[in-house]
């Protein structure tokens, strides 16, 4: 597809790129079948022009090993693209061929979404328009879910912290789920509705830890619940078990995170794997692989929400048709300027140019990896 472009926006060149690998402490840890996370490794990323225009963003890293690792094969596509006019649909595709033998998935899928996404809010910053006007529409307010804590814990502290999740007018939240049994998952899940309520939505996400028989039978028992959608059951590429679930199933079933491209997104939903999507920024392809993910899931009529990326996500969600719910993390507040702001359960698009992301700097130094 053609991104959408302002007639009046200044040439841009690629310089250089500078990478900042943090640390940064979660106020809420994320229990998950699969692990406890109690920081967040990030990369900040400044794509310097030869005209003085700085675009940022961020990755989530998952390990600090793998902030090493996005940083150095960062490095190594800029200097593809160094001089080059800042193109990012271009260039996305320059750099998808230079890095076709190594395989442009994982680490170098991520490291080559953050150039997009930087060179994007650079674009946006050099016109003087909010990212999400630069893409053709206007900032909006967004809802959105908190999705910070709420892992496997004792049931007493899960119902408390999902008190304090909704605090801030959060008319959603996301639970994770996948207790050794079904009926641990159906006691979480009811001591925090009992808790915070009927009017509020609860998104349940399994981390893909359970086979396909045993997702059928929780998809069963929670069909009666209230719940919003059910997230990654079982392994995000086995696209068949998944449609066996998503076709049983009376509640939608949520994949997307790990989409490894359109391409992957396309096959999901030639196979009937989901009834709902949720792009990564970083795997989907930055800003320039989203805008291709929103305009295929428009042609289907698919509700599209965001994974991670809350500042940035807003923006796109935004310029999607079939725009859903905002996953937000409150990790940025620690290192930015100016916090995403949620009133009433609903993030407010900043109307800064680009994406609005500016680094509290005192801070980045406090959170540095050594």
């Amino acid at each position: 597809m053609t991104t959408p472009m302002g007639d009046n926006v200044p040439e841009l060149t690629v310089r250089s790129a500078r990478t900042t690998p943090i640390l940064v402490p979660m106020k809420y840890a994320l229990g998950t079948s699969a692990a406890r996370v109690t920081e967040a490794p990030l990369l900040l990323i400044d794509l310097e022009t030869e005209e003085g225009i700085t675009g940022r963003t961020y990755l989530f890293c998952y390990r600090p090993a793998g902030a090493r690792a996005i940083a150095l094969l960062l490095e190594d596509a800029v200097s593809l693209i160094r001089g080059e006019p800042v193109r990012p649909v271009e260039i996305a595709a320059k750099l998808a061929r230079s890095f076709t033998l190594i395989g442009v998935t994982g680490t170098v899928r991520m490291a080559l979404s953050g150039i997009d996404a930087a060179m994007w809010d650079a674009l946006a910053i050099a016109a003087r328009l909010p990212l999400a006007t630069m893409l053709g529409h206007e900032p909006r307010p967004i809802r959105a879910y908190n999705s910070c804590g709420l892992g496997l814990m004792a049931l007493s502290e899960l119902a408390d912290e999902a008190q304090r999740l909704t605090a801030n007018g959060f008319k959603a939240v996301k639970l994770r789920l996948g207790y050794p049994a079904l009926a641990e998952d159906l006691a979480a899940l009811g001591a925090v509705r009992e808790r915070i309520g009927t009017g509020i939505e609860i998104m349940v996400d399994y981390n893909q830890m359970l086979s396909v028989d045993e997702a059928l039978r929780r998809a069963s028992a929670l069909a009666s619940e209230g719940v919003t959608w059910f997230e990654e059951p079982i392994r995000h590429d086995d696209l068949a078990g998944n449609a066996r679930i998503a076709a049983a199933s009376t509640i939608p079933l949520q994949l997307g995170e790990n989409f490894n491209g359109v391409e992957s997104m396309a096959a999901a939903l030639q196979a009937c794997a989901c009834q709902l999507v949720m792009p990564d920024l970083a795997r989907i392809g930055g800003v320039t692989g989203w805008m291709d993910a929103a305009s295929l899931a428009a042609t289907q009529n698919i509700p599209v929400s965001s994974h991670l990326f809350p500042e940035v996500s807003a923006h796109l969600l935004a310029t999607t048709p079939t725009g859903d719910w905002l996953e937000y993390v409150d990790w940025a507040d620690a290192f930015v300027q100016e916090p995403l702001k949620i009133v009433d359960g609903m993030a407010i698009v900043p109307a800064r140019p680009g994406s609005g992301l500016e680094w509290n700097m005192p801070a980045v130094e406090r959170y540095r990896m050594t």
